[in-house]
């Protein structure tokens, strides 16, 4: 009885300190704006996102979106490193159960005791068991922090999901716009090479000088080289958007050539007023909040270290003897031992192991903190875009009507003899630029709207059911409740 408590003296100072030692907090706090700077389009929550891209009425695109999503490298390593954090999460819970080995073994020979020597054959078979007792949480902890890590893979798998669709919809858009380019460029070289031509003719006729027809030519051969750049910039275009499809260059120009396309300036999802509440639904900030919390069970399972383990054992087992004709059966189990392991010095060893999760635990609440303030500039850049285009869009469309109006008008008056060419190429040149510029803002409207749909998390939300993958390959199409 005295040696009892003479142990439970020695023991309690250490089942104190550790009672008394806690992990950090599993969340912490990220500063967000009241409400957001930039103004927001239509004032509202955020509502049927993850149908956004229906919107647009383009099949075409829906498709293509879909044939990255199967063929995107980085899709393809989320999906591994789900598996991966999965496997991880099964491995630290098992240390929370019991473990059960089996062994069995045969043996025969002969003892040189006896004459004659007598052959004796020997049949075992047993099972061992063994539970580490969890004192102080560790591997609760380690169980904890796998799991965290894996709701946080889970949801960076959708960050890859819009991710691939936000960078598909704008090199979409790039191309549909370097089209729409290439279409008024060649409407521009067509009427340069016909006022190149009535030049020519009045020049030889004696109605002009041949300045005024050498500069018509040059005319006609500038918008000719534009024209070629442009068609040069439309194909480097297509083979972007076949490597990122997979889907072969002759179908993907057959699809572009089939599918009509008209810039859909009146898309439009409302945001939520509160940056906060905006920013839950971003998977890669959710994902920075999981490695805290993760990062502090690590903080505990490290700090387990430094305490006792207390393990259990036991088994049981049966032999069979046969030797000399005689077979004897034998039964054996154990419970035990009861064992109970101290750390007493290791030369800092576990101390440095806490100091060191306490160091990933700080980063990790420092990226969390950043990926918050990155996340909050994305949607006011995106705003503001957003905001910006529209305001210059009615602007832009007058300017370009009126500018196509007054070349009409500066054209006609060349034919009738009352202008110079001069006059007309100034006036063809301020109205190309206006049409281009139009052409332009669209495209940078939808990049804004596409930016604003990524800043905000795609529709994503911390309760979408979690991907799961029989294999590769049926991963690639597997169906969420969200259409990035």
């Amino acid at each position: 009885m005295k040696n009892l408590r003479l142990i439970t003296a020695c023991f309690l100072p250490l089942w104190l300190a550790a009672c008394a030692t806690s992990a950090p907090p599993s969340s912490v706090a990220a500063d967000t704006p009241a409400q957001w700077q930039a103004p927001l389009p239509h004032n509202g929550n955020i509502d049927q996102l993850s149908q956004w891209w229906q919107q647009l009425n383009d099949p075409l695109l829906a498709q293509l979106i879909e044939a990255a999503q199967a063929v995107n490298p980085t899709l393809a390593t989320a999906r591994s490193r789900i598996e991966q954090a999965r496997a991880t999460r099964v491995t630290a819970g098992a240390a929370l159960l019991p473990t059960l080995d089996g062994s069995a073994s045969a043996s025969r020979g002969a003892s040189q005791t006896t004459v004659p020597p007598v052959v004796a054959t020997t049949l075992q078979g047993a099972l061992q068991a063994g539970w580490e007792i969890d004192l102080f949480g560790g591997n609760r902890s380690a169980s904890d922090a796998a799991q965290l890590r894996l709701q946080g893979r889970q949801a960076l798998w959708h960050d890859a999901r819009v991710s691939v669709a936000a960078e598909v919809a704008n090199q979409y858009f790039s191309l549909r716009t370097c089209q729409r380019q290439l279409s008024v460029s060649g409407r521009d070289a067509a009427s340069r090479a016909e006022t190149a031509r009535l030049a020519d003719l009045t020049s030889r006729a004696g109605f002009q000088a041949p300045a005024e027809a050498t500069l018509a030519r040059a005319s006609a051969a500038e918008a000719s080289a534009r024209r070629t750049q442009q068609l040069a910039l439309c194909d480097i275009d297509v083979k972007a958007l076949v490597q990122l499809t997979a889907v072969t260059e002759p179908q993907l120009r057959q699809q572009m050539a089939a599918a009509p396309f008209s810039p859909a300036l009146s898309l439009s999802f409302a945001i939520n007023g509160v940056p906060a509440q905006a920013l839950a639904q971003r998977p890669d900030v959710f994902n920075a909040e999981r490695e805290v919390a993760a990062a502090s069970a690590d903080v505990g399972y490290a700090q387990a270290q430094r305490f006792p383990r207390l393990t259990l054992g036991g088994s049981v087992g049966a032999a069979r003897i046969s030797a000399g004709g005689v077979t004897t059966d034998l039964d054996t189990w154990s419970i035990g031992p009861l064992a109970l392991s101290v750390p007493i010095f290791d030369g800092g060893r576990r101390a440095a192991n806490v100091d060191a999760a306490r160091a990933r635990y700080d980063e990790a609440a420092a990226l969390y903190r950043a990926r918050v303030r990155q996340a909050v500039r994305e949607v006011e850049e995106a705003l503001v875009n957003l905001q910006s285009t529209g305001a210059r869009n009615d602007d832009a469309v007058i300017a370009t009507e009126g500018y196509r109006q007054s070349f009409a008008a500066t054209e006609a008056r060349y034919r009738s003899g009352l202008a110079s060419l001069v006059e007309l190429e100034d006036a063809r040149r301020t109205a190309l630029a206006a049409e281009t510029g139009l052409v332009t803002l669209q495209r940078e409207r939808m990049a804004a709207w596409i930016a604003l749909y990524r800043a905000v998390g795609g529709g994503w939300t911390p309760d979408t059911p979690a991907p799961s993958f029989a294999s590769t390959a049926a991963a690639s199409t597997v169906p969420t409740a969200t259409q990035p």
